[in-house]
C-alpha cells in the first residue's frame, strides 16, 4: 500500500529529467486524479492511494514522460489568474505572454470605450485577460482554426466574458473593413528547422511555425496592421527572444513609431510594439 505523499514523490522523481518543474507537474497530475488542490495533496499525504487512482496516475506520468504537456493532461491552465480550458487544438498559454497583456492594458484607459483585436487567439487567453480587466473594451478574437475558436468560446462562457466577438479566418480577413485601438498578436514565430519544435511536438504545429525563418507571420501582420489601426493605435506582438531587432526594424519599415521591445519574466526580449500617428489607407 502506498500513500499519497509516496506516490507524489515517485512521480516527481520519474519526471526529474523530463520537466523543468517535476514536482509541480507531479502535483498537478495527481491533483487531477484525486480532485485535490496542491495544498489538499499535502493535507491528505498520509492517506492510502487506491489501486485505480495509482494506475490512472501512472498513465498520466507516462504520457508526460512522452512529451504531452501537463495542461493537455489536466485539461486546464491558469493565465492572468484566469482558469482556462486547453486542448491539443490550442497552444498552451505561457507566463511570458502576460507581458503582452500588461503592455496592452497600459494603453487601454479603464474609464472609456476602446477596441482590441487579438490575432491568432487560440484558447482566447489574451483576449479574455484583456476583457476581464477592461469591461468597456470591445474585444475581437480571430483564429484560423475552428477547433481553437470552440475552445475560446467555451472559455468565454465559463468565465462569464461572453461579449467577446470570436471570428474565424486568417489574420485580418475576418475584420476587413474595421479599425482598432490596439492589435495584439502571439503568432507562430519558431523557425521551421528549430530543434525546439521537437519538444513542442504535442502542440498544434500551425500555432508554432509557418515558415523557414519564423518571421513570416510577424511580417504579414506588421505589413497589414496600420490600415486596421486608428490614429495613435498600437500594434503589440510577441516573438522569439532572438527576433526583437528584426521585428523592431519591420515595424519601422511599415511606418510605426515609438517602437520598443520589452523583456519577459526571464529577462529576454519577448514583445515589441509600435504606434501609428497619421491616417492610413482604408482597410481592404
Amino acid at each position: 500500500m502506498t500513500t499519497v505523499a509516496e506516490v507524489l514523490q515517485g512521480g516527481a522523481r520519474a519526471l526529474q529529467s523530463h520537466s523543468d518543474s517535476p514536482r509541480l507537474d507531479a502535483e498537478l497530475l495527481l491533483g487531477k486524479i484525486l480532485g485535490l488542490s496542491r495544498s489538499g495533496l499535502i493535507a491528505h499525504g498520509n492517506e492510502i492511494l487506491g489501486v485505480d487512482s495509482e494506475r490512472n496516475y501512472a498513465g498520466l506520468i507516462d504520457k508526460r514522460l512522452h512529451g504531452e504537456p501537463v495542461a493537455y493532461l489536466t485539461g486546464s491552465r491558469e493565465f492572468w489568474s484566469l482558469p482556462l480550458k486547453v486542448t491539443p487544438a490550442v497552444l498552451v498559454p505561457r507566463p511570458e505572454t502576460e507581458v503582452l497583456v500588461d503592455l496592452a492594458l497600459q494603453r487601454l484607459p479603464p474609464d472609456r470605450a476602446s477596441s482590441v483585436l487579438d490575432l491568432g487567439t487560440g484558447s482566447g487567453a489574451i483576449a479574455l485577460a484583456i476583457a476581464s480587466e477592461r469591461p468597456r473594451a470591445r474585444v475581437t478574437g480571430v483564429d484560423i482554426s475552428p477547433q481553437a475558436l470552440d475552445v475560446a468560446r467555451q472559455n468565454s462562457r465559463d468565465l462569464g466574458l461572453a461579449r467577446i466577438d470570436w471570428r474565424l479566418g486568417s489574420w485580418f480577413s475576418p475584420v476587413a473593413a474595421e479599425r482598432f485601438d490596439i492589435i495584439v498578436a502571439n503568432p507562430p514565430y519558431v523557425a521551421a528547422a528549430d530543434p525546439a519544435l521537437k519538444a513542442l511536438a504535442a502542440e498544434p504545429a500551425i500555432a508554432l511555425s509557418v515558415g523557414p525563418t519564423g518571421l513570416e507571420a510577424l511580417q504579414e501582420i506588421a505589413g497589414a496592421a496600420a490600415a486596421h489601426l486608428h490614429t495613435q493605435g498600437w500594434l503589440i506582438m510577441e516573438h522569439g527572444c532572438d527576433q526583437a531587432q528584426a521585428v523592431a526594424q519591420m515595424l519601422e519599415r511599415h511606418g510605426f513609431t515609438h517602437v520598443c521591445s520589452h523583456l519577459d519574466l526571464s529577462g529576454r526580449p519577448r514583445v515589441t510594439l509600435g504606434t501609428v500617428h497619421s491616417p492610413h489607407q482604408e482597410p481592404t
